[in-house]
């Protein structure tokens, strides 16, 4: 009777460690034993209290018969960890593209044109994400935000002129009032020093060209890419 209980109990402690095995192997097999493991417990950098300056080369992305870049400037201050107030500024330099040319060569026409020279706009930032990505070995942190607020559009069109084949075609100043939309991606190269990649888009109502003395109108947007580098203090 003895012996019986021996062996079961040898063969339950030999199952007991069968088991604990396959589990840790289970937890760490995965684990690449040459590399370093860090664990993401709090944020690096943190923006509560914080100011920031960014500058940086845009690119447009509205207008099928324009080639538009420019240069954008955005201040902001994080009165919160994940909320902050935001001004910012666009100035846009416009030429016509192949698209224009090939139209206005090919078929004598000049197509419709609204191209923006500036946008001054004041936001709400909402910075909910942060992580970290590790690329060649080396560990960058940035955050994802989201920005929404009111922007005054400066731009021209030739929505007088362009129905009209006997009048040269010419531009007028407008200006318009909208929403802007924002999204962005700052990664840090130190904690004073940032990259940022911004998408951003004004939505605002505006009059379409003059044809038989209509009018048309409706919401149209400006869109707007822009690739940054800013200092926090």
């Amino acid at each position: 009777m003895k012996s019986i209980s021996l062996i079961l109990t040898t063969l339950l402690l030999i199952n007991l460690n069968t088991l604990a095995a396959q589990e840790d192997l289970y937890d760490f097999l995965w684990l690449d034993p040459d590399k370093s493991v860090y664990v993401l417990q709090k944020k690096m950098y943190e923006k509560r209290k914080s100011f920031y300056f960014n500058a940086g080369y845009l690119k447009n992305m509205s207008s099928d018969f324009q080639s538009t870049n420019g240069f954008n400037m955005e201040f902001g201050y994080f009165f919160a960890e994940d909320w902050g107030l935001e001004l910012m500024y666009n100035v846009y330099n416009n030429s016509d593209n192949d698209a224009f040319d090939n139209l206005k060569s090919i078929n004598g026409q000049v197509p419709f044109v609204r191209r923006p020279l500036s946008t001054m706009a004041f936001l709400f930032n909402w910075s909910p994400f942060y992580g970290k990505i590790n690329t060649f070995n080396k560990i960058y942190y940035f955050d994802w935000s989201f920005g929404v607020g009111i922007a005054k559009l400066d731009a021209e069109s030739n929505a007088l002129t362009v129905a009209d084949e006997a009048t040269q075609n010419l531009y007028d100043r407008e200006s318009y009032t909208g929403a802007i939309l924002k999204t962005n991606l700052k990664f840090y190269i130190s904690e004073r020093m940032h990259l940022e990649i911004d998408y951003m888009s004004t939505i605002y109502d505006a009059p379409g060209p003059r044809i038989n003395d209509v009018q048309t109108d409706g919401m149209t947007t400006n869109s707007d890419l822009v690739l940054s580098i800013g200092f926090s203090f």
